[in-house]
């Protein structure tokens, strides 16, 4: 737990400076580093925010026919503009949060394959207005306090790295070829070193560094520190749908924020203005959780709870039993235009 959280403050921190943080030595801290992503337990890795180049981002879900959700949930985890897949309603239902890189990738599939899918049934796309915490900032309330504050000032402090802000930006970068490169290289490895990403770039490591630094400052990428919430001892997940009234959704979204069992909040459109993935030990906790903390709050007008049946993707990795997998483009083409959701299409109604 004290290292995981000391990765949450500074993923890219050298296994030196890690170690004489905890006070253990460099290369029992590099051993325990390597046995959690062995396990599955963690992984490091760069993610692309959309929001930065000015493409918006969306939750979509996904309703199948029995039997089917599973094989469409798997065929969407390995697409790359599709960042998180869960399957909810005893595995009829999916959910994912769709990243595209530009508004015909995104329109490639939420308007044509999936709508021309036979087993999908209905599909609800919800596009995201204001994120109140995610990103690196995941399980950062639960972890908080593992370390000391000297400890975790020694790793550059503990104010969270991803404060509330707009999904897309009002002054969208432009992305080169060397970003590109830097970008590849860091889904596969968050902690790659400068000297990598110089050659990923084709820069010399000191151009790449301030490169690199810029992007992050922009958050066109950040670096995240995935963690298998099983791990952790949290075994009852869910997705809260709720409705709030429109005067209360920033300081419901911000009191979400603070709340330890809660992974990812955002303001979305539609008739659920507010989405958040909770956390918790066990469903007894889960329901203490939903109706004393959530359903307490000033605002909240009424809540869908929809119990998380299994975890496909989180962030960029596929998770297998709980356990953080392979990235899926080294199962298979990175490509998402190769991706079709299985199943028999049809021609889509006019």
């Amino acid at each position: 737990m004290r290292l995981i959280r000391a990765l949450q403050i500074a993923p890219r921190a050298s296994f030196a400076t890690i170690a004489n943080a905890l006070g253990h030595s460099e290369a029992a801290v590099r051993r325990r580093y390597r046995r959690l992503c062995a396990d599955g337990v963690v992984r490091i890795a760069g993610v692309a925010n959309p929001g930065a180049s000015g493409q918006s981002r969306w939750l979509v879900r996904v309703r199948c026919r029995p039997g089917s959700a599973a094989a469409i949930a798997g065929a969407l985890a390995k697409r790359a503009d599709v960042s998180w897949v869960a399957l909810a309603a005893a595995g009829s239902e999916i959910t994912c949060a769709v990243r595209s890189r530009s508004a015909e990738q995104r329109e490639n599939l939420l308007g044509q394959r999936l709508p021309r899918t036979a087993a999908v049934l209905d599909v609800n796309a919800s596009v995201m207005l204001r994120q109140f915490v995610g990103g690196r900032a995941h399980y950062w309330a639960a972890l908080r306090g593992t370390l000391t504050p000297e400890e975790e000032s020694a790793l550059g402090g503990a104010e969270s790295p991803f404060p509330e802000s707009p999904v897309v930006a009002a002054d969208p970068v432009r992305l080169t070829e060397a970003d590109e490169g830097m970008l590849n290289l860091l889904a596969a490895d968050g902690r790659a070193s400068q000297v990598d990403l110089a050659a990923a770039a084709d820069l010399t490591p000191g151009r790449a560094g301030r490169r690199l630094q810029t992007l992050l400052r922009h958050r066109v990428v950040h670096v995240d520190v995935e963690i298998a919430p099983a791990a952790l001892g949290y075994h009852a997940r869910a997705n809260l749908w709720l409705r709030v009234h429109p005067s209360a959704i920033k300081s419901v979204g911000r009191t979400l924020a603070e709340e330890p069992g809660i992974a990812f909040a955002a303001a979305i459109s539609g008739p659920y203005n507010l989405n958040a993935v909770a956390h918790c030990r066990d469903l007894d906790e889960l329901f203490e959780f939903s109706t004393e903390r959530i359903g307490a709050l000033s605002g909240v007008q009424s809540m869908e709870l929809s119990p998380l049946h299994q975890q496909v993707k989180q962030a960029g990795t596929l998770v297998y039993e709980d356990r953080l997998g392979p990235r899926p483009d080294q199962e298979v083409s990175s490509d998402s235009s190769s991706t079709e959701p299985p199943g028999r299409t049809r021609r889509a109604r006019r």
